[in-house]
């Protein structure tokens, strides 16, 4: 039995073999991850309470929305909304329709056990000790089974703040994807992590290789897109130069979501992703962006309204270039085997 060359560590780059070769047949496809999570000032310093899990109305239209456009969202949820009766009620009814998949997500100022001190430094549950972020892995998979009948098998971090043990600890609690690498951004300055030269592609990750990423989609648009990375990360170095760059369209980074993305710089993304050959396009936004108010992209019903169009025309476009969407059992049902046991010498 060999070993693989890497531990699988989510901060630390794939070797070539760990790259997920689907079969032609599946084609290019696309999901949507929802982030569904509690309301709070995002301005204001994290906080164990002050939040609220009152944005059922607007998540009960979008969800209405997507299952009439025939896709199925994967609720990553945290813990105050697993919580909550009201959220758990709704989203398990949509569950037992078959309309809609549930995962886990992790806020770790308020999820428990509360532990740790409540800082910028601590939102990212990757970066607490190893016991910790066990433990509150732990206690937010036992509430999710405890409302919806079974452990989530889907991950995202809060705030993508995945460390050197979250793939470790998300194959021992049974998971079968994570979704937390946001490639081609880095969080070291706010104390998170880094994810420039992560790939686009889904790969095989953590020590027995079990654990399927699924990375958020990210694309470099422009005139001087193929410059990519590295040319981006020139211009950040430069001051003012990535904004001239951007607004001239000559380079700009553009991820796959409605919040802070026109849906002309989507769709362009859309192509480039595609001329890169990327097989999954990951859509991702939060939920209380789907009611006015909670957050800086939907504040008022005229950016609601925005919101639904931006989907319509990222929906046909989608449609236009082939692309279909999967849901969470179809992604997982065409991904090949690997893991430890595949690996005899």
């Amino acid at each position: 039995m060999t070993a693989f060359p890497h531990d699988g560590n989510l901060l630390r780059a794939p070797v070539p073999e760990d790259r997920i070769a689907f079969d032609p047949a599946f084609g290019t496809r696309f999901m949507l991850f929802v982030d569904t999570e509690e309301e709070f000032d995002w301005t204001a310093p994290f906080r164990r309470t002050g939040h609220g899990v009152t944005a059922l109305a607007g998540m009960a239209r979008g969800q209405a929305y997507f299952a009439a456009a025939g896709v199925k969202p994967v609720y990553v949820t945290d813990y105050p909304v697993v919580d909550s009766d009201a959220a758990a009620d709704m989203i398990g009814g949509w569950l037992a329709e078959g309309r809609a998949d549930i995962g886990a997500h992790l806020h770790p100022w308020v999820n428990p056990p509360h532990v740790e001190e409540v800082t910028a430094a601590n939102s990212y549950v990757g970066f607490l000790p190893e016991t910790v972020e066990r433990a509150k892995l732990e206690a937010l998979c036992e509430r999710i089974a405890a409302r919806f009948g079974a452990r989530p098998i889907a991950y995202r971090a809060g705030r993508y703040g995945v460390g050197p043990n979250s793939a470790r600890l998300l194959e021992e609690a049974g998971f079968r994807l994570d979704s937390s690498v946001r490639s081609r951004f880095d969080y070291s300055g706010q104390y998170g992590p880094d994810f420039q030269g992560l790939p686009q592609h889904p790969y095989w990750a953590g020590p027995e290789r079990r654990l399927v990423e699924l990375p958020l989609s990210t694309a470099f648009v422009g005139l001087l897109r193929g410059g990519g990375e590295r040319l981006y990360r020139a211009a950040q170095g430069m001051g003012p130069m990535a904004g001239a760059l951007s607004r001239a369209r000559m380079l700009s980074r553009v991820p796959l979501t409605p919040e802070g993305i026109t849906g002309r710089e989507a769709m362009a993304a859309i192509d480039a992703l595609i001329e890169e050959g990327v097989r999954v396009l990951n859509f991702s936004f939060h939920s209380p962006t789907l009611e006015p108010g909670h957050t800086p992209y939907v504040r008022n019903e005229s950016d609601r309204t925005a919101f639904y169009r931006w989907w319509d025309a990222v929906l046909n476009h989608l449609a236009r270039r082939g692309v279909l969407p999967a849901t969470l059992d179809q992604l997982l049902d065409a991904v090949p085997v690997r893991g430890r046991a595949c690996q005899a010498a």
